[in-house]
C-alpha cells in the first residue's frame, strides 16, 4: 500500500486576499498633501508698488507744475535743477536748498542722451545723500514731464 503524502493545510494567514489596501495610498496622498501645503506659500510672489491717489485733472496739474523739481544731467557731467545750471560741486546743497521747507521729497532725474550712466549714477547718489526720499527716472518718449 501505498502512503499518499499529505499537503499541508494552508493557513488563512497566507492566502491571497481579493481586498485592496488602500492604507498606503492614503499615507502618499497625506504625505503629497502636507508638501504641496508646505511649498505653496513660498511659491507666491510678489511687487511692492506705489499708486498715486485719484486726483482730478485740474489739481494734479496744478501740483505737477508745483512740486516737480527736474534733474538734468548732462555730458561732461553738467546739472540743471529746473534749468537752473548747477556745478557738480554744489549739487548736494542745492537740492537741500531746494526740498528743505517741501513735504514731499521726490526728484525727477532727466539724463540727455549724450550723457553716461555713471553721470546719472551720480546725480542719483547726490540726491539720496541730500535726503531725496524717492528718486524718479525720467523716460525719454515721455510726455509727463514737460521742461519749463
Amino acid at each position: 500500500m501505498k502512503r499518499r503524502r499529505r499537503r499541508p493545510a494552508v493557513s488563512l494567514q497566507s492566502a491571497a486576499v481579493a481586498d485592496i489596501n488602500i492604507t498606503p495610498m492614503v499615507d502618499v496622498l497625506l504625505c503629497l498633501l502636507i508638501l504641496v501645503m508646505v511649498i505653496q506659500p513660498g511659491l507666491l510672489k510678489g511687487m511692492d508698488v506705489q499708486v498715486p491717489p485719484v486726483e482730478t485733472a485740474e489739481s494734479a496739474a496744478e501740483v505737477a507744475a508745483r512740486d516737480q523739481i527736474i534733474l538734468h544731467v548732462g555730458p561732461g557731467p553738467s546739472y540743471a535743477l529746473n534749468h537752473r545750471e548747477v556745478t557738480g560741486a554744489e549739487l548736494e546743497q542745492q537740492i537741500r536748498t531746494v526740498f528743505r521747507d517741501r513735504a514731499r521729497k521726490v526728484l525727477f532725474v532727466k539724463g540727455s542722451e549724450e550723457a553716461t550712466y555713471a553721470e546719472v549714477a551720480r546725480a542719483i547718489d547726490v540726491a539720496r545723500g541730500a535726503g531725496i526720499r524717492v528718486v524718479g527716472l525720467v523716460p525719454r518718449d515721455s510726455g509727463l514731464l514737460t521742461d519749463r
